[in-house]
């Protein structure tokens, strides 16, 4: 019966190239759309990840409740014996410390008196003697001018804030911030080069140095601001991500200890979990409209194409078949296109997406004044998701089209049929 029908259809294009065509276009669109938010969710996850939050985090549980501050005065303290411990019970990620900060940066005039001063938010990491967090944070595209921290003492500053402030490379300035227990500090830096972002509440004020000088500026020996985990695949995986941190605030729940270690997940952010709402909400509402516009598109070509077809429909039902088999092999037909069409569809979307991924989109105008921790350069990202997506609005808007045309079979006499035979 399929070949039968097959042979059909491709005899009579007329009543199969203009739905396999709207399908084939619906579909590509919606395995486009899907790539796109992937790319764009992944590329928003990612940054985000690497810059502040990573994929699982542990931080003391005072900490984590005021996170904003950058409380330092809660930080963990047996930051190495923690570590040690994650990379021994989970060692399916990397672990690595970091201290996030606040303070002044003063620059002197010759005499030694200051001469400016500027805002920053400021990174401990570890940047001498290991380049994995550098690649992490995929720092080397963004250096503008100088040279990364090869020494104590140095550090790298946002572009934008090293030319607001008149300073030139290795000159010397002076971090004014508190250590961890209420002091001031005031710790001596030397700027070996820039980085430009493209995230404006980085640009402004950002300053990276290695890890152990911001412990000594800080008094911060053998603490940590938080200790974030990174899955080695660097695909965030929220279900195992779940399932790690419960298990492990299970095992250290102190509840009247405000200084015992939780784990968050990188969803537990309150931007990044409504992020992962939204597209997937988006993502739902796109294949729901899809599947509404195409079964109305299919619909109306159903019927104008059954309109065509009553004398045929008249002589099926004289040499013996029902309405019920004549109503079946519609179905079998809207199947076949559905699937044609959903291949087809699915073939130039991944195209489409593909060119994305690979070349991207440059949108730095548009991004120039943007706070989102997501890159200039606009991407697809194909996910195993994208190579199926298509095919249940493709096939469901074909059925649910031939479904509601072939109604008019019923509807219409059998004489009437004949009738339309005759003629």
């Amino acid at each position: 019966m399929i070949r039968f029908l097959f042979k059909g259809l491709l005899r009579d294009r007329s009543r199969s190239l203009l739905p396999v065509i709207v399908v084939a276009l619906g579909v590509m669109i919606t395995v486009f759309m899907q790539a796109y938010m992937d790319g764009v969710l992944g590329e928003s996850t990612e940054k985000t990840a690497s810059f502040s939050s990573g994929h699982l985090r542990v931080e003391t549980k005072a900490y984590a409740e005021n996170l904003s501050l950058m409380p330092n005065d809660l930080a963990l303290t047996d930051a190495n014996a923690i570590r040690e411990y994650l990379e021994k019970n989970y060692p399916e990620l990397n672990w690595t410390e970091r201290i996030d900060f606040g303070g002044l940066l003063d620059v002197p005039d010759e005499q030694g008196v200051t001469r400016i001063q500027g805002n920053i938010v400021g990174k401990g990491i570890r940047l001498l003697h290991s380049d994995d967090e550098v690649e992490r944070m995929e720092l080397k595209p963004l250096l503008v001018k100088g040279r990364f921290p090869e020494k104590e003492g140095e550090m790298l500053l946002s572009d934008e804030l090293f030319n607001r402030m008149n300073l030139q490379l290795n000159d010397p300035v002076t971090l004014i911030s508190g250590t961890m227990y209420g002091e001031m500090a005031i710790y001596n830096f030397q700027v070996t080069g820039t980085l430009h972002f493209g995230v404006n509440i980085l640009d402004k004020g950002m300053m990276i140095a290695d890890i152990e000088d911001v412990r000594r500026a800080l008094n911060m020996e053998d603490a940590a601001g938080g200790i974030l985990g990174f899955f080695k695949t660097n695909v965030y995986n929220d279900k195992e991500a779940k399932s790690m941190a419960g298990a492990f605030n299970i095992a250290h729940a102190v509840p009247d200890d405000p200084f015992s270690p939780v784990m968050a997940v990188l969803s537990d952010d309150n931007l990044m979990g409504m992020s992962f709402t939204l597209i997937n909400n988006i993502s739902n509402f796109i294949i729901v409209i899809f599947l509404i516009a195409m079964s109305i598109v299919l619909w109306n070509a159903g019927l104008i194409s059954g309109l065509r077809r009553y004398g045929e429909f008249g002589l099926r039902l004289a040499i013996g078949e029902n309405k019920n088999e004549v109503y079946r092999s519609l179905l079998w037909e809207a199947l076949l296109i559905g699937l044609a069409g959903s291949l087809i569809g699915i073939i130039a979307g991944l195209l489409v997406s593909w060119l994305l991924q690979t070349y991207g989109l440059d949108a730095s105008s548009m991004m120039k004044d943007s706070n989102m921790m997501i890159s200039n350069v606009i991407r697809a990202r194909i996910s195993p998701k994208t190579y199926y997506i298509g095919f249940i609005p493709g096939i469901l808007a074909t059925l649910i089209g031939a479904m509601l045309s072939g109604v008019g079979i019923y509807k219409r006499q059998t004489a009437n049929l004949f009738k339309e035979l005759e003629n």
